[in-house]
Formats: C-alpha cells, sequence, structure tokens
C-alpha cells in the first residue's frame, strides 16, 4: 500500500492530485507541519530534510513532491510524455523549472511578506519579482497550447497546479489578470473530479491552522539563532 504523508499545501497537492487521477489506493498520513509532526524521528526515517510531502510504496522511498510525481508516472506508466529522447528532455526540463524556480522563488515571496520578523523591502521585492517573471514564462509557455507539454495531460501540469491554485496568497489577488494562461490551465484542473476529491483531502484531518508563537518554532527552526 502507497502510503502519503500529507500536509495541506501546495506540494502535497500535486502528489494527491496524481494518486487520484491514477487511480492508485494509498493511505493518508497527516504531518501537521505547525506542530512539529515533520520533526519526529519516524518521520525523519523516511525524509530526513523534514518536509512534505514524502512518500512510500512498500520497501521504497520518495522525498521531494517532483521526485515522487516522477516516481509515480514511471511507475504506472501514466501522465508522461510520447517515450521519445526529445519529449523527455522536455518533461524534465519544466518539471525541473518548477521544482527549482517556481516553488522556491513562491515559498520565498510568501515568507518575506507574511511571514518574515521584519518587513525587508529589498527581499519582498526580489522574491515577489523573481516568483512573477517564473509564472510569466508558465503564461507564455501556456498561450499556444492547452497543457504544459502540449495537448496532453500530464504529470508537469499537476506539478504547476500545486503551486497555481495558491498564487493568490504568493503574488496576490490580481494573479489571474496577471496570468490569464494560467488562470485558463488552474480553471480546468481543478473541475476535474480527480481534483476536487485532493483538494477535499484536507477536510479529513484537523490540521492546526494558526501561525501562533509555537507553530513559528516549527516552521522556521532557524530564528532561534536570532534569539541567541
Amino acid at each position: 500500500m502507497i502510503k502519503l504523508y500529507y500536509h495541506p499545501s501546495p506540494n502535497p497537492a500535486k502528489i494527491a492530485l496524481f494518486l487520484e487521477e491514477a487511480g492508485l489506493p494509498y493511505e493518508m498520513v497527516p504531518v501537521d507541519t505547525r506542530k512539529g509532526d515533520q520533526f519526529k524521528p519516524d518521520f525523519l526515517v523516511i525524509n530526513p530534510n523534514a518536509k512534505t510531502p514524502a512518500l512510500t510504496d512498500g520497501d521504497v522511498t520518495v522525498f521531494d513532491s517532483n521526485a515522487i510525481l516522477l516516481y509515480l508516472a514511471e511507475k504506472t506508466g501514466k501522465f508522461l510524455p510520447q517515450d521519445t529522447p526529445k519529449a523527455r528532455g522536455e518533461m524534465l526540463s519544466w518539471l525541473m523549472f518548477v521544482a527549482t524556480g517556481i516553488g522556491p522563488y513562491c515559498g520565498q515571496a510568501v515568507h518575506f511578506s507574511r511571514f518574515a520578523p521584519e518587513k525587508i523591502t529589498y527581499a519582498i521585492n526580489r522574491y515577489a519579482r523573481e516568483a512573477e517573471r517564473h509564472w510569466g514564462i508558465i503564461d507564455e509557455r501556456l498561450k499556444t497550447r492547452r497543457y504544459m507539454l502540449g495537448e496532453d495531460y500530464t504529470l508537469i501540469d499537476m506539478s504547476v497546479w500545486g503551486w497555481a491554485t495558491r498564487l493568490s496568497f504568493a503574488v496576490g489577488e490580481d494573479w489571474a489578470t496577471m496570468f490569464p494562461n494560467v488562470k485558463r490551465h488552474t480553471d480546468e484542473i481543478s473541475a476535474r473530479p480527480a481534483a476536487q476529491r485532493a483538494m477535499a483531502l484536507k477536510d479529513q484531518f484537523a490540521f492546526k491552522t494558526e501561525v501562533d508563537a509555537d507553530a513559528r518554532k516549527f516552521l522556521f527552526p532557524q530564528n532561534a539563532r536570532l534569539a541567541g
């Protein structure tokens, strides 16, 4: 049985979407990151980086959302592009673009604008503009094709969707005007029954929602050095 170690945030959402689309049976294991579950010894054995999502499949362990997507796609043979070097190169390029660009810059944009103890104009501007630049590249890509790799729905669309559903939080309420092709793409995927089921997973457990002092200790453990 596949076990998905899950918190209701963008990266686990991608994996939930794939599992639901592929019809794979799985067990969801909640990891409440605002309560520090990610630092429990049994979870660190699965992901020493102390982040969600992670996945186990028998004796296989995979962490990092994009690695998990690729593992599941190759395991099932689903939601992959054509089996050619050209198509695989394109797939890997966009998968890594999301992993190294979209995720990190959106995450840092949110952190410095919403959670950092000091509002540093330089940091806020840098990460906001870089997040916007990366999404502009996605938007331009989607201007001339239905999905990220063409006319077929693939794991790349799922990877993009995970973060796109949080764009209002990451770049502002006018994101749909800024990125109309991303909006069209996100709406189409969000309307899929599998996406509806994936989005409903957050209601199965009572995850902590407050970012109080205790949550900040677990979410931003680096700040302990500032106090020292």
